[in-house]
């Protein structure tokens, strides 16, 4: 191994041996990126504060970054990121102001008549983004979001809870949208998640919109059912958990494209529906299914669903 990836590692190795001190589950990335080693499907399952499978998985090859998983490890962290190159607000942050996503959490903190919460273990990113690391409130269920979807907090504004991950201090990052450390900017203990924002993440999710109206057909009288299934298809998309999303958005597209060959539904409202449902999961962090694959995914199994046409008479689709 040539001495600077050799140091690498043995620094990687160090940064996940410093956050299993802390309690926190870790589990190796790809080198230089965000994305767990192709074996770690299941990276939740595998994330460990075990010092000794700890250096087993970095002595196995080149210089694996460091991700700690947040459900296990008891963990809300909020990302706040900042724009790509020519990247613009949109309209409801287009303010004077704010400028990336730290900019947007102030505001929201102004809004609720709160003070920015800086005093906690806080981390900064490759691109002068910043993760801010809270515990959550006992027994409660935080939602991932996505600043860059309608049911995130904000622009650029990102959280990682059960079933999410983030690139530890430590590691190193390169990729063509900028390259650089994690490294730690506060090292106090993570402080409790702010009542406020744990109501945000604790809110109900809005239910997917529909982009028009399902083209009439042969059960054009059938309105509320294909409303119906369109609504709890995405919403199985939208709940689905790591590791298994892609099979959830294959399984539910495949559905709604046997209610198109039926001529019960317009493919482009279901593959939209579909693609926003698939959104929600969308993020530095996504692992398990990109946009790039949800839309490769919704478009074969609709055509797939299409292919063997649901048999639907009045009042009774079976």
């Amino acid at each position: 191994m040539p001495t600077v990836t050799r140091t690498r590692a043995l620094d990687t190795a160090a940064a996940a041996l410093a956050c299993a001190r802390r309690g926190w589950h870790v589990f190796p990335l790809r080198p230089g990126a965000k994305r767990p080693l192709a074996q770690f499907t299941d990276w939740e399952a595998h994330a460990t504060t075990d010092p000794a499978l700890i250096r087993a998985f970095w002595q196995r090859g080149p210089a694996f970054n460091v991700a700690v998983a947040c459900g296990p490890s008891g963990l809300v962290v909020v990302d706040l990121d900042t724009p790509k190159p020519g990247e613009a607000p949109p309209p409801e942050w287009d303010m004077p102001g704010v400028n990336e996503g730290a900019d947007v959490l102030a505001v929201l903190a102004e809004r609720h008549g709160q003070p920015f919460p800086l005093d906690t273990f806080t981390v900064t990113t490759r691109r002068g983004g910043t993760h801010l690391y809270f515990t959550p409130p006992p027994g409660a269920r935080l939602r991932n979001t996505s600043g860059r979807h309608a049911t995130g907090l904000g622009w650029l504004v990102d959280t990682r809870a059960g079933g999410g991950y983030v690139v530890a201090p430590g590691s190193f990052v390169d990729l063509p949208d900028g390259a650089g450390p994690y490294q730690v900017a506060n090292d106090a203990a993570p402080a409790p998640l702010p009542a406020w924002l744990a109501r945000l993440l604790t809110a109900p999710r809005p239910a997917p919109s529909l982009s028009a109206p399902p083209a009439a057909g042969t059960v054009a009288d059938l309105p509320t059912y294909v409303q119906a299934a369109l609504k709890g298809e995405a919403a199985r998309v939208a709940d689905a958990m790591t590791g298994g999303r892609n099979h959830a958005l294959n399984k539910a597209a495949y559905n709604l494209g046997r209610l198109i060959g039926a001529g019960a539904l317009d493919p482009e409202v279901a593959a939209t529906v579909l693609y926003e449902a698939a959104a929600v999961h969308f993020g530095p962090t996504c692992n398990d299914v990109t946009p790039g694959e949800a839309r490769a995914t919704i478009r074969s199994a609709l055509t797939a669903g299409a292919r063997n046409p649901r048999t639907i008479t009045r009042g009774n689709p079976t």
